[in-house]
């Protein structure tokens, strides 16, 4: 009795330790559905979001005017040995403002804001150059080749701008953005304006400026009744940045721009995604580029670590010359600011002037007789 007893109560001790064991594989295999199951879960909604962010920035991107222009380097103007050299470590975008009132991209206007945005490639670093639109350079136009502004190699499209300051600076520039005066009135209003320091100089000619620049953008708006730190809107800066009859002229211009241009990209890294949004959907649509938007969504990753190293203009040194009744700004001379533009921005210690420039520095040299 006693031994059938202890066999019945062995039994069931071995099937709950029998079953005790079984459940140990069934936990972890329903541990291991779970965790399969959240993976899964977080998977979908990364893929979601870069799905969303990738049909947002096709949409927005879809709004640019692109325009292709020749990929061909020396219709670009683009020497051979730039293209070997170090320059290979940066690139270098143009970024153009017309002086264009209509809305319009024809080349019947100038590029009467010329910048540079030079991308180190390697350190994410940028220096921001503008070029004097009285620059006094070489081009090709209507089939001739001749001295001229700069700003003037636009009457033969964008093409012959670029291919000028390649030639002229021994650049190797194949993009670029361009702009007119509603397109940056409208982004200023896009970040919600911008504080600028106007001095006693610039008050004197500001409201003339508004006025013109109202009756181009078909808005109108206050004029600036005061010196000091004033909160601009888009008419207002666009009016700001044309102003260049105060001590500096032209070249105190360039600075203006770059300042306007520096105070927006401040506004937008500190701006709420409704604003940022609003920005593309106002400003994309006015900007024309051959940068397309698959080039643009592979910069975004390096944009978002871009840094401001400098901003200056170039010619370094130049100096104002009236010829045939007007004015022109030759270096001084092409040559030598040439050679310093390699040696600081581009880091070409070595750097030697390609002889086509030394030609065209030469030429410059024995017209103007700025030397």
């Amino acid at each position: 009795m006693n031994r059938k007893k202890n066999n019945s109560n062995e039994m069931p001790h071995k099937n709950r330790f029998k079953e005790k064991e079984d459940s140990k594989p069934n936990k972890k295999h329903k541990k291991l559905k779970i965790f399969g199951i959240v993976i899964a879960i977080i998977l979908i909604i990364v893929i979601a979001i870069i799905s969303t962010v990738y049909f947002y920035l096709n949409s927005k991107l879809g709004k640019l005017q692109i325009e292709h222009i020749t990929n061909d380097f020396n219709e670009l103007g683009i020497d051979e040995a730039t293209q070997d050299s170090q320059m290979n470590k940066f690139r270098n975008i143009a970024i153009l403002g017309l002086d264009s009132r209509y809305d319009t991209y024809d080349p019947d206007y100038r590029t009467d804001c010329i910048m540079v945005a030079s991308i180190n490639k390697e350190t994410n670093e940028v220096q921001l150059y503008s070029i004097y639109r009285d620059t006094y350079v070489q081009m090709d136009l209507d089939g001739e080749t001749i001295l001229d502004k700069i700003n003037h190699a636009y009457y033969n499209g964008v093409e012959n701008t670029l291919k000028t300051i390649n030639e002229n600076l021994d650049l190797n520039i194949t993009e670029y953005i361009m702009a007119d005066f509603t397109a940056i009135a409208d982004l200023v209003d896009s970040v919600g304006g911008i504080d600028i320091d106007i001095d006693s100089e610039e008050i004197n000619y500001i409201n003339n400026y508004i006025r013109d620049v109202s009756n181009v953008i078909g808005r109108t708006t206050s004029n600036i009744a005061h010196t000091g730190l004033q909160h601009l809107d888009g008419i207002q800066a666009v009016s700001y940045c044309r102003i260049r009859y105060t001590t500096g002229l032209d070249y105190k211009r360039t600075e203006r721009m770059r300042e306007v241009l520096g105070k927006v990209v401040e506004k937008i890294k500190a701006s709420d995604l409704a604003t940022i949004n609003n920005l593309l959907d106002t400003f994309l649509p006015k900007i024309r580029t051959n940068i397309t938007p698959n080039k643009i969504k592979e910069l975004i990753p390096m944009a978002l670590n871009l840094k401001l190293k400098s901003s200056f203009g170039w010619p370094y040194t130049t100096t104002g010359v009236w010829m045939k009744g007007d004015f022109y700004g030759p270096a001084t001379t092409l040559e030598s600011n040439v050679k310093k533009l390699h040696e600081e921005v581009y880091g070409q210690k070595d750097y030697v002037v390609p002889e086509k420039i030394v030609e065209i520095s030469n030429k410059i040299i024995e017209v103007t007789g700025v030397k």
